[in-house]
């Protein structure tokens, strides 16, 4: 019963609160109802618009930056392609130069 007694005593100490921060929000409030509700009102749209702002800013900016990262990424793609095509010449010309220096050689046919 001990248990009940602590629930009932915090129930009834929390709408005891919840009463008395009520009462003290309405009298220390700077405005009547209605006129709270028309700034408050006001003051979300203003939020909103500013918001809306915010976003547009925003989407442009990461609108610029993809805009200069995919210019980045495609001139490395053809850095790229370059380099692969000077390997590539390099290679060919170090086979065909080996291949040259190959048949230069001379083997013995007959050590004796």
């Amino acid at each position: 019963m001990a248990q009940g007694n602590e629930f009932d005593s915090f129930v009834g100490g929390f709408v005891l609160g919840a009463l008395l921060g009520v009462a003290v929000g309405l009298l220390l409030a700077p405005a009547q109802g209605s006129e709270f509700r028309k700034q408050l009102k006001a003051q979300s749209m203003q939020l909103k618009s500013q918001a809306a702002r915010r976003a547009d800013v925003l989407q442009t900016k990461g609108q610029q930056i993809l805009s200069q990262q995919k210019t980045r990424f495609q001139e490395a793609v053809e850095e790229g392609k370059r380099a692969a095509a000077a390997r590539r010449e390099e290679l060919l010309t170090q086979l065909e130069t080996g291949a040259a220096d190959a048949e230069s050689i001379e083997v013995p046919t007959n050590p004796s």
